[in-house]
């Protein structure tokens, strides 16, 4: 399937983007350094959108932080909302 192009980054770049932060992030907890604070996704990156998705909602993603913000997403977050980052919360 062809990536879409959003705004000048296509949806590759941003989940590239994403796991390179995830990634950095648990290196640097792996080797027990300080962790710096992440920079953030910007919204339109993540494809957000302050209504659910095909039952894919906010605040059933393991990267929502109640009552509105994302670890990974920048600004206010709506539970209701989705973006093309969603990871559903272990069970």
């Amino acid at each position: 399937m062809a990536d879409r192009d959003h705004g000048g980054v296509s949806r590759r770049t941003a989940l590239r983007g994403a796991i390179g932060l995830a990634t950095i992030g648990a290196a640097d907890r792996a080797l027990g350094q300080q962790q710096q604070p992440m920079q953030k996704i910007d919204q339109k990156v993540a494809l957000y959108q302050p209504s659910p998705k095909n039952g894919q909602s906010c605040n059933k993603c393991m990267q929502f932080e109640p009552p509105a913000a994302c670890k990974i997403v920048a600004g206010t977050i709506s539970p209701a909302g989705w973006c093309q980052l969603f990871s559903p919360k272990q069970t």
